[in-house]
């Protein structure tokens, strides 16, 4: 994870009244309300101050006002741009479309580009490609540069399909600032594609539609005999154009290092689809200055507290344990310890009000602000999680870790402690290395089978409560290897949280 420890406090908000030539940034630091980089992070002002930049300096407007303006009410950074790529008989115009149907989005094709009708454009390509079969490199970026610029393609995206075919196509359609979001290249073995191509049929009588004498035979007879072979699709031509694709994919795959997902194209086609679509639908990393503040929740042993060590350890988050907190406090004998000492006493829970006063004030010191924290031990309920909320204390990641009884048993009731040492043990994972330190090992009383089960039912009581009021947490399979672990929790802080797209 990379983060920017500047943003803001670098000096960006220095109060009007500092004198000239005063206290620079890195001698006096300013403090800066968790709401600023809480709103920055959820309205994504980085990324929409960017993609403004970018298409300022792209289209290059004479009045940068009025276009700023109109390129904010458009709304439509997150659209479709999506190139799809692939051999032939890869089924790749087949994902296209239904892509586009998924996403509402528009479909272009060299086939539906040059067929436009009001186009002079068109009108031009159509006459070379019936003179050659093809359409030269600049006509077809053109084409592209006038359809992507009409008012559906603003507004609800585009999807090419095979296109560019060359590199100098790829680089001619970035120069003029079309750039994809997401591009998709289908793979599959020569030999599978030129069987699959062979059994191609045409449908005349509707407009040329497609089957398959293998995947996609139709059930109608009339429908069976009036089908055609389709031409350029015999085992030499397929070879040839095989050769063509597999020379220029790889001048092209280079264009687009960080925005590029190969797919399998030979496993079913709904796979294919639905792994397309996952991505069509992922969010790439973001640049933008980002503060972790990663809330963990997960039954008693399910190692959030391991986690969240890992998570302090690797990127100096603020390690906030609210039990922890609380013993702190009795600790320093401050004022909020003095409340909370007879509750410890009497062993009973502290009340909600007095918690929310110590980890307000832990969460709003200048280190948890400017570095970012990873909470566990609360909040335990909705309403505690409300409480957290209207503090305004909202964590950027929420994830559950889920772990089993049996394996939360067994976890918690084999552990032991060594009266004589103060060494830890675990009857299963890490033994006593002799009978005679086995003998004097004590169970703390909290790691009974009873009081296991006890909390464990107390956190499952609240757990589905709390998924609803997190709506977007990641549940995490937490019985398995601690580091595996770790590395989905990572992958989850790392990458922006999937749209939901309707």
């Amino acid at each position: 994870m990379t983060r920017r420890r500047g943003g803001p406090s670098d000096g960006g908000l220095q109060g009007a009244g500092a004198p000239h030539g005063g206290m620079d940034a890195t001698t006096a630091p300013h403090r800066i309300p968790p709401e600023m980089p809480q709103y920055g992070e959820a309205n994504h002002i980085f990324e929409l101050m960017q993609n403004m930049l970018e298409q300022l300096l792209i289209h290059q407007p004479k009045d940068p006002i009025l276009f700023m303006i109109s390129h904010l009410q458009r709304d439509n950074n997150n659209v479709p741009k999506i190139v799809i790529l692939g051999p032939p008989a890869s089924g790749k115009t087949t994902i296209a479309m239904w892509l586009c149907k998924h996403l509402n989005s528009n479909l272009l094709t060299v086939e539906n580009l040059i067929g436009r009708e009001f186009s002079s454009l068109a009108a031009g390509a159509r006459r070379h490609y019936q003179n050659v079969t093809k359409v030269p490199s600049t006509l077809l970026v053109r084409l592209i540069q006038e359809r992507v610029s009409e008012e559906d393609c603003i507004r609800r995206g585009w999807i090419l399909d095979g296109i560019p075919e060359t590199r100098e196509q790829a680089l001619m359609i970035q120069t003029l600032g079309i750039t994809p979001r997401h591009v998709i290249v289908l793979s599959s073995p020569d030999t599978v594609l030129i069987e699959r191509n062979l059994g191609k049929r045409i449908d005349p009588q509707t407009g040329g539609k497609i089957y398959h004498t293998t995947f996609d035979w139709p059930p109608k007879a009339e429908i069976q005999n009036r089908l055609v072979v389709p031409e350029g699709i015999s085992e030499l031509e397929t070879a040839r154009k095989l050769l063509e694709y597999h020379r220029n994919i790889i001048r092209i795959l280079p264009a687009y290092p960080k925005i590029l997902k190969v797919i399998s194209a030979d496993q079913p086609c709904m796979d294919v689809f639905y792994q397309a679509l996952t991505y069509a639908q992922t969010s790439h990393r973001s640049n933008a200055p980002f503060t972790p503040r990663v809330l963990l929740c997960g039954p008693v042993g399910s190692g959030k507290r391991l986690q969240a060590a890992l998570l302090a350890q690797k990127y100096g988050l603020v390690n906030v344990h609210c039990g922890q907190l609380l013993k702190e406090a009795v600790a320093d004998k401050s004022k909020v310890g003095e409340l909370i000492q007879p509750y410890f006493q009497k062993k009973m829970a502290v009340p909600d009000s007095i918690i929310m006063k110590v980890l307000d004030q832990r969460l709003s010191q200048q280190d948890s602000v400017q570095k970012g924290w990873v909470l566990h031990g609360f909040p335990r309920d909705p309403d505690q999680a409300h409480m957290l909320h209207s503090l305004g204390h909202q964590p950027s990641r929420v994830f559950f870790l889920n772990v089993p009884l049996d394996s939360i048993i067994e976890r918690l009731t084999l552990r032991r402690m060594d009266p004589v040492t103060g060494e830890r043990y675990h009857l299963m994972y890490k033994p006593p290395p002799t009978v005679e330190i086995q003998a004097r090992l004590l169970q703390h009383p909290k790691d009974t089978k009873e009081q296991v089960k006890l909390k464990m039912d107390l956190f499952y009581r609240h757990s589905s409560d709390l998924e609803e009021f997190y709506r977007q947490a990641i549940a995490i399979n937490g019985d398995q290897d601690p580091y595996t672990v770790f590395e989905y929790i990572e992958s989850g802080i790392i990458n922006p949280l999937p749209r939901k797209v309707p």
